[in-house]
């Protein structure tokens, strides 16, 4: 089945659900208060974040480097806001695990450490150079 089905179809429930099971703990209204603190609070720091991912981007252009890492910790930080602006519990663990730099590390780790070993595992061969011998020289090696 197509992952991105499965997910439209798996997110919503598990947001219903653990709607259900927070809103049965600490009631209905606080339930909604927390949605909206979680939101704020990650737009606030996502902001923050973006900036100073913005901030570190441009201090590696002044110094001639190629941003790569900042280009993809912009793009991760802004689906973590996306992430905490869909209201839900799942979603806004998933959004403040983006956002924070240090989970994000790790996460980007994991990623390329998996994308380098599929690299290496293409790429089995052994340099080296080679001459023609011709069977009149009398050169044999």
């Amino acid at each position: 089945m197509n992952t991105l089905l499965l997910s439209i179809i798996l997110v919503p429930l598990v947001e219903i659900y653990l709607f259900i099971k927070v809103g049965a703990q600490i009631g209905a209204l606080n339930t909604i208060l927390l949605i909206f603190v979680t939101a704020v609070t990650g737009i606030v720091y996502a902001r923050y974040e973006g900036l100073n991912t913005l901030k570190s981007g441009f201090s590696q252009m002044i110094k001639n480097e190629i941003p790569a890492y900042e280009m993809i910790s912009g793009a991760a930080i802004a689906f973590g806001a996306l992430l905490l602006i869909i209201p839900g519990f799942a979603t806004d663990t998933l959004g403040f695990l983006i956002i924070f730099p240090l989970t994000r590390k790790f996460i980007f780790g994991k990623i390329s450490s998996k994308f380098e070993n599929k690299k290496e595992k293409k790429n089995n061969f052994i340099d080296g150079e080679f001459e023609d011998i011709e069977d009149e020289d009398d050169r044999k090696v």
